[in-house]
C-alpha cells in the first residue's frame, strides 16, 4: 500500500515538474518578421486597393526593421509588384533590387520582371 502511494506521489511530482518547466519555455525566435505580409498578400488576391496595401506593407517594413528582424522572402517582390500596379516604376525597380540582394535565388525571376518593364510590357 505504501509503495503504491509513493509511486503515485512520484508520478504526480514528475507531472507537476514538467508542467512548470514547459510553462517557462519561450517560443523560438523566427527567422523572419512576418508582420503584415501574409494578410497583405491575401488582400491583394481579394482585389483591395494597391495604395492601401503599399501603406500597410511600408508600415510592416518599419515594424520588422524596428524589431531587428529580417523581411521574409518575397516581401520586397510583392511590394514591387504593388508599386508596378500603381505606376511607380522607380520604386518598383528599387524593391526588386532589394529582393535580389536579400535573396539571391530570386535574381533570375527579378531580372525577368525587370527586363519586361524595360521592354515596356506590363507585369
Amino acid at each position: 500500500m505504501q509503495t503504491i502511494w509513493l509511486t503515485r506521489a512520484a508520478i504526480m511530482l514528475a507531472l507537476a515538474g514538467s508542467a512548470m518547466l514547459s510553462g517557462c519555455a519561450s517560443a523560438p525566435k523566427t527567422l523572419y518578421g512576418w508582420d503584415g505580409y501574409q494578410p497583405q498578400v491575401y488582400q491583394h488576391f481579394k482585389g483591395e486597393s494597391p495604395d492601401q496595401q503599399i501603406a500597410e506593407m511600408e508600415k510592416a517594413l518599419q515594424t520588422i526593421s524596428a524589431k531587428g528582424a529580417s523581411v521574409p522572402p518575397g516581401f520586397h517582390a510583392h511590394l514591387g509588384m504593388l508599386y508596378s500596379i500603381t505606376g511607380k516604376q522607380d520604386q518598383m525597380v528599387a524593391q526588386f533590387e532589394d529582393e535580389k540582394k536579400l535573396f539571391p535565388e530570386s535574381a533570375a525571376y527579378m531580372d525577368f520582371l525587370l527586363a519586361k518593364v524595360k521592354k515596356g510590357e506590363k507585369l
